[in-house]
């Protein structure tokens, strides 16, 4: 295990979580438990406390996680004015200790006074409201993939990191396998494009399934040595596709140093990690199912890869939705 991944998380206050735990994350981590159980937001806790290196990007992180929330009303005009200060308020709270960061974020409005309290690793600063700016600052190998996959834009900076590391043909070689009729990829003007039958087509003609497998493998690249975040890894992708998808992330995380996190519904994708898992005897691999108690306390179990592989040839209930 790399000392720089996260292995444990208090989330002492951040949306729906109050006082919860979780420990023994490895390299590669599948996240499951039933709707709205609270898997988004645990992943995008962990995102705020290992991309929360110094104030910049701590706020950075905290208001990517709503504006990516609020992206489609942005884009289809039910929101025109973006008012980042709004955006960045919309999260009261957010208090979470792990083996990485301590860090705390909150806002305090008492006597007409509005005050945001900062603290990482037990360095805190007092900043009044009309003082405050947002200054964006970005860890570029610490990023989120939502469940459609990243935009144009998205696909266009990650694919630097393929070319940088001249992996283009490798790119190639994984699309075909996911459509044989797909020839090779490229960048055109400012579109990603596929080529099929001797034409480059935009992939937004190819489903929405391409474009989140090439956002993926693009991901993994650009993260070299980071974190890597993944809504709903398996919308759009056929279960045919799973086990490819997962031998690819497996492989590439363990060769470019990246820990992924990733959520899912599907069965089908939970035994096709543990089927890809066993057959590479990756055993750097973890699987955390949510749960709400009887008190509707979120709790977890996270399981190991002995105990992960045991429970699904026990035919143990590990599904949970």
């Amino acid at each position: 295990m790399n000392e720089h991944f996260l292995t444990e998380i208090q989330i002492k206050q951040f949306k729906c979580f109050i006082d919860f735990k979780a420990s023994g994350f490895k390299r590669v981590n599948l996240i499951g438990g039933k709707n709205n159980v609270g898997k988004t937001a645990f992943m995008e806790a962990c995102y705020i406390n290992v991309h929360s290196i110094n104030i910049n990007t701590m706020i950075t992180a905290i208001y990517n996680i709503k504006f990516d929330r609020e992206s489609l009303n942005i884009l289809y005009g039910y929101k025109k004015d973006i008012d980042q200060q709004a955006i960045l308020d919309s999260t009261k709270c957010y208090i979470a200790d792990s083996n990485l960061f301590s860090i705390k974020y909150s806002i305090s409005e008492k006597d007409a006074l509005k005050t945001y309290q900062l603290n990482i690793n037990n360095n805190s600063i007092f900043i009044n409201a009309n003082e405050f700016s947002i200054i964006f600052e970005t860890i570029d190998n610490v990023r989120i993939i939502d469940n459609f996959g990243w935009s144009d834009g998205g696909i266009i900076w990650a694919y630097q990191a393929i070319q940088k590391q001249d992996q283009e043909n490798q790119l190639n070689t994984f699309i075909r396998e996911f459509d044989d009729s797909l020839e090779s990829f490229k960048i055109i003007g400012d579109k990603p494009q596929c080529k099929t039958n001797g034409v480059y087509r935009d992939i937004v003609e190819f489903g929405d399934g391409l474009r989140h497998y090439i956002s993926i493998i693009c991901a993994l690249y650009a993260c070299e040595n980071g974190y890597l975040f993944i809504d709903e890894i398996d919308n759009g992708i056929h279960y045919t596709q799973l086990d490819r998808l997962w031998e690819i992330i497996l492989t590439l995380s363990k060769k470019i140093n990246c820990q992924v996190f990733a959520i899912t519904h599907s069965k089908e994708m939970l035994e096709s990690f543990a089927r890809v898992s066993e057959k590479l005897e990756e055993r750097d691999i973890s699987y955390t199912r949510l749960v709400r108690n009887k008190q509707q306390e979120i709790k977890t179990v996270v399981m190991d890869y002995e105990v992960f592989l045991n429970s699904l040839d026990q035919e143990h209930e590990v599904r949970g939705w």
